[in-house]
């Protein structure tokens, strides 16, 4: 294994800067730098020195193989963030024929080929360095902290007792076994159906949190949709004219809106029109608002064309500086209503998160469904009067390899590269 160094922290000038060493040769890279180390876990502060030159005074901290982030010897050097001292380090380092720079992920590749993080435990941990919100945050923490994994082992621990039972009626089928082992395996098999099932019904909520929603203000021409849209954000991200048709594509505003990750739609005006362009814009708007998981529908005392409301859409009365309406309304000129407003849609999609799960990503919803197949299939021979536990055992052996699949203990090489190709290079 090689030993590698990179940046941990981000590139530009800071008050301080991590540059991480990882492998065989990490400490004696080290110390052919500061001369002695402290001793592990013990921070020390020394000099860095460079063909006799003083690069800079730094915080060392060594790690012990099994011991680290990395599973691997570590040391973490805390230097000054000037952009020319780091430079200077990065080059000494360089120049060490024990080191080589780091790839894109790899310190976290390590830790996943030397048992430190799971598969999924990766996932989490690109998750949480992308987090925007604070429920990514926690979602993304939850994930880290390995609940995919204690999960897994809990249905594969459930399966693998299930298909020992009925490999105990394979051994011994010339003797009479003294246990019908059938009801106490369909038991371990319906709880774990169950689990998956309840899982999968969590995914969108779970999904939604990692990726985001979608919320969509739909209305009239001139109804202002646009200013709306701009008090929201609190910029001019929407052209504003009197001129009826002035939006025809989709713009779109990223939110923080009660800790949740919000994507704000200004659509195009719904109505009949002959412009050409003008319609096109109208079409994308049914179908983006349509895609939406929440529309605001923005009222200026005329039903809107084109779209109807389904049951939890927001109804908002637009303009309140210049018409009163009851029920809920709002004035992006002068703020009136909007807090309310924000609320009202951070209680909304709250309510759709409530349950939601940890698995996160499309190949988790792909592993479970894979599994719940498999389980299914078992079942199905375990109940026929065919009496073949055989192939009951093998479908309960393909549901686990499914799940493993989750944590990255099988068939997860061609998943590697594409994961880790997300993560910045001191990671």
């Amino acid at each position: 294994m090689e030993t590698i160094f990179a940046l941990a922290t981000a590139r530009g000038k800071a008050g301080v800067a991590v540059i991480r060493i990882s492998g065989p040769s990490s400490w004696d890279a080290a110390a052919h730098l500061c001369g002695t180390l402290p001793a592990p876990r013990q921070a020390g502060l020394r000099v860095l020195r460079w063909h006799e030159e003083a690069l800079d005074e730094a915080v060392v901290l060594c790690f012990e193989a099994g011991a680290s982030f990395t599973g691997e010897r570590v040391v973490e050097l805390h230097i000054h963030g000037a952009v020319a001292t780091v430079t200077a380090v990065l080059r000494a380092l360089g120049e060490s024929p024990e080191l080589r720079m780091a790839e894109a992920g790899e310190f976290t590749r390590r830790a996943l080929e030397n048992e430190r993080l799971d598969l999924a435990q990766v996932e989490g941990l690109s998750d949480l360095i992308e987090a925007e919100t604070e429920a990514q945050r926690k979602q993304a923490m939850k994930v880290l902290s390995g609940a995919v994994g204690r999960i897994v082992d809990d249905w594969r621990a459930g399966l693998i007792r299930a298909a020992a039972l009925l490999e105990a009626t394979i051994d011994f089928a010339d003797e009479d076994v003294p246990v019908d082992v059938t009801p106490e395996v369909m038991f371990e098999l319906n709880r774990i159906e169950t689990d998956l099932r309840r899982e999968l019904a969590r995914f969108s909520a779970a999904e939604r949190i990692r990726d985001g929603f979608e919320v969509a203000i739909v209305g009239r021409p001139n109804a202002g949709k646009s200013t709306l849209l701009n008090a929201l954000s609190g910029r001019e991200a929407a052209i504003i004219s009197e001129i009826a048709g002035t939006t025809r594509d989709v713009i779109e505003v990223r939110m923080d809106i009660s800790g949740l990750a919000v994507t704000l739609l200004d659509t195009a005006g719904l109505r009949q029109t002959d412009d050409v362009v003008e319609a096109i814009g109208v079409d994308r708007a049914v179908e983006r608002a349509k895609a939406a998981d929440l529309r605001i529908f923005l009222l200026d005392r005329e039903e809107i064309p084109l779209l109807s409301p389904e049951d939890d859409d927001l109804i908002v009365y637009g303009k309140s500086d210049i018409h009163s309406s009851d029920g809920l309304s709002v004035s992006g000129k002068t703020g009136d209503g909007l807090d309310v407003l924000v609320a009202e849609i951070g209680q909304k999609l709250l309510h759709r998160t409530q349950g939601a799960g940890v698995m996160t990503r499309e190949r988790h919803r792909d592993a479970i469904q894979a599994a719940s197949q498999a389980l299914g299939f078992a079942k199905n021979e375990v109940m026929s009067d065919y009496d073949r536990p055989e192939l009951a055992a093998d479908y309960l052996r393909m549901a686990a390899r499914s799940l493993e699949s989750l944590v990255g203990r099988v068939d997860v090489e061609n998943l590697l590269d594409e994961i880790f190709s997300s993560f910045c290079i001191g990671k």
